[in-house]
């Protein structure tokens, strides 16, 4: 459905992007916007993180919208997801992250020599046919 690298500059374009696919697969309010934020906040992290960019892939499977985000960083494995809210300093980490397990249907990291994958998905509404 939609493959591409992205940097810094690429974050606008991929929320409004992300926002079409999802309304054109029938993703509805509020949890399109719910997807658009949680692909937002780990693309950014990937920007940070690992090495300036990385890849986007979106695609429906199963009855589910799936988005994963590749970074060629060191990688990170999902214990860095923290299981309860980051603090609020500056120095907190997985702020992200957290954000993005909590407001998807499911979150998963898989790592390898080449970076981190996060796989992000929500559940399309069944279609009556």
């Amino acid at each position: 459905m939609l493959d591409c690298p992205f940097v810094q500059g690429d974050l606008p374009r991929l929320r409004v992007l992300v926002d079409r696919y999802a309304d054109r697969e029938g993703l509805p309010e509020p949890r399109r916007w719910d997807f658009v934020v949680a692909v937002d906040a780990v693309a950014s992290n990937a920007i940070e993180h690992a090495e300036g960019g990385g890849t986007l892939v979106l695609e429906r499977a199963d009855g589910h919208l799936a988005c994963h985000i590749h970074g060629s960083g060191p990688g990170f494995t999902a214990d860095a997801v923290p299981q309860e809210m980051p603090g609020a300093d500056e120095h907190a980490a997985g702020r992200g992250l957290w954000l993005a397990s909590l407001i998807t249907d499911h979150l998963t990291v898989s790592t390898g020599a080449d970076g981190s994958v996060v796989s992000l998905t929500m559940r399309l509404p069944r279609t009556s046919t």
